[in-house]
């Protein structure tokens, strides 16, 4: 299975240029399954504490449009999250989009944190506590949005429900060594092919993105590759059998 993960940079005013680069890379590698960063079609609205109605409702029917192009990046599978509003409340909603089934809600992030940057318990709340896994064509996905890897009893539990594929989209700043070493215990405590994308910057960018997107393995949490400023794309062919055995080696197999 061929895996793609990206950074792109969080800036509407050339979106369209990276997303026409992510499309062909895409299309020349043949990928089965793209994730994209966390909230990936609109400018981050957390970056602030001042919450306005108006521009979360601009950031949803920005992300309907983009939706509606996912099939550009056909027959790959697409994960990620977006703004919704649902029964009333602004949430931040994981999807998988395919070809067969379009899209399907699966996840609304829990864990939300509120500081200088990252004001999302101020923008959203936090959605039911639902960990729970989709099928999507050969893979089991388990999600855990950004500040969810760091909940690792999730991992565990994902793990229980034989999981393949662990999906981390990201908006994070500059502390790459801390994520990456997060998204590597996820990996070993899930049993789990980690997978995370980001947002990326350049020099000159007002807001500092770390980038890093990540393919992670899960017997040993070995980094399988990284994206970079440079190399902005990442795909991998993965082999879901080496999660499946993984279940049944060190640390998975301990009881609870």
């Amino acid at each position: 299975m061929k895996i793609t993960v990206c950074e792109l940079r969080n800036e509407m005013d050339i979106f369209e240029e990276e997303w026409q680069k992510l499309v062909s890379h895409v299309k020349s590698e043949g990928s089965d399954l793209v994730l994209l960063p966390e909230m990936p079609f609109y400018s981050w609205v957390a970056h602030t504490n001042l919450v306005d109605a108006e521009v979360w409702q601009a950031s949803i029917e920005q992300h309907d449009r983009w939706i509606s192009r996912l099939a550009e990046l056909a027959p790959a599978v697409v994960v990620s999250s977006r703004p919704v509003i649902r029964g009333g409340k602004r949430l931040n909603e994981a999807f998988v989009w395919d070809e067969m089934a379009g899209y399907r809600a699966v996840h609304h992030k829990y864990y939300l944190p509120d500081e200088e940057g990252w004001w999302e318990a101020s923008w959203y709340e936090r959605g039911e506590r639902d960990f729970t896994v989709i099928q999507s064509g050969r893979a089991r996905i388990g999600f855990l949005i950004c500040t969810e890897l760091w909940f690792n009893f999730h991992a565990r539990e994902y793990a229980k429900q034989d999981i393949e594929l662990l999906v981390c989209p990201r908006a994070t700043g500059t502390s790459v060594d801390k994520w990456i070493a997060g998204g590597r215990t996820a990996a070993v405590v899930s049993g789990a092919y980690c997978l995370s994308s980001n947002f990326g910057y350049r020099d000159g960018d007002a807001f500092k993105w770390g980038g890093n997107g990540w393919i992670i393995e899960p017997e040993g949490g070995t980094v399988l590759g990284t994206t970079s400023r440079e190399r902005p794309f990442l795909t991998l062919e993965i082999e879901l059998r080496v999660a499946e055995a993984a279940k049944h080696t060190y640390p998975r197999y301990v009881l609870d």
